[in-house]
């Protein structure tokens, strides 16, 4: 008798069924704070948790990037941030509601009030 093999296929928890648009709106948060805003404003008419939780992601990440003013130790810290941005924008582009590393759980209860 055969034991039964795990399926490796399974999706990811996070992984969701997206439109086109709630894509592009999760990336374009990622493109500076005007693309925060654009995609903030582009949700009020269709609202999206996928999109929510990009911009929710991107809002901390911001917040964080504001440690670049503190001279030194805040260009390394700065280096982490910027290694975040590209995670989360990667996360989007790929479709995924994957939270950054460290902080990105927090971010989403911190910021869980801000919903478009």
């Amino acid at each position: 008798m055969e034991s039964p093999k795990p399926n490796l296929n399974k999706t990811p928890e996070k992984s969701i069924s997206i439109s086109e648009k709630e894509k592009s709106n999760g990336i374009i948060a990622y493109v500076t704070v005007i693309g925060l805003i654009i995609a903030f404003m582009q949700n009020k008419e269709e609202k999206s948790e996928y999109v929510n939780f990009h911009i929710r992601q991107m809002i901390g990440i911001f917040i964080c990037s504001l440690v670049f003013v503190i001279p030194f130790l805040g260009w390394l810290l700065g280096l982490g941030v910027i290694a975040l941005w590209i995670i989360g924008i990667l996360g989007a582009l790929s479709g995924e509601r994957k939270p950054v590393p460290i902080l990105g759980e927090k971010f989403q209860e911190w910021f869980k009030s801000i919903e478009a």
